[in-house]
């Protein structure tokens, strides 16, 4: 399900937010957590399985900011505007790409 952030937050989000890594992720090798990323969005992800959340920023909320199963991956923010971090997400996934 995909659901709107809440109105009691200023929508959309945009800015940087840290990361709380809570699953290892295959996107996520060589990113700590608590590094910074670039979000612009008005919509939040509720998966049904939990565990497929690899990481998640707060924002009044927690907000599922990665997501991963097997072959499919999700980010919430911008790789590409997010810096020497985004830039290591992309090269994790082009990697997992040529597999």
């Amino acid at each position: 399900e995909v659901v709107i952030l809440p109105n009691t937050m200023k929508v959309p989000h945009m800015g940087w937010n840290d990361l709380e890594i809570q699953r290892s992720s295959k996107l996520l090798e060589g990113v700590d957590s608590g590094s910074w990323v670039y979000f612009v969005h008005s919509y939040r992800v509720k998966p049904v399985v939990h565990d497929v959340i690899k990481a998640s920023s707060d924002y009044g909320i927690k907000v599922p900011a990665v997501v991963e199963k097997d072959n499919l991956f999700g980010t919430q923010f911008h790789p590409e505007k997010s810096g020497e971090i985004g830039k290591t997400i992309i090269q994790n996934f082009l990697r997992e790409c040529k597999k």
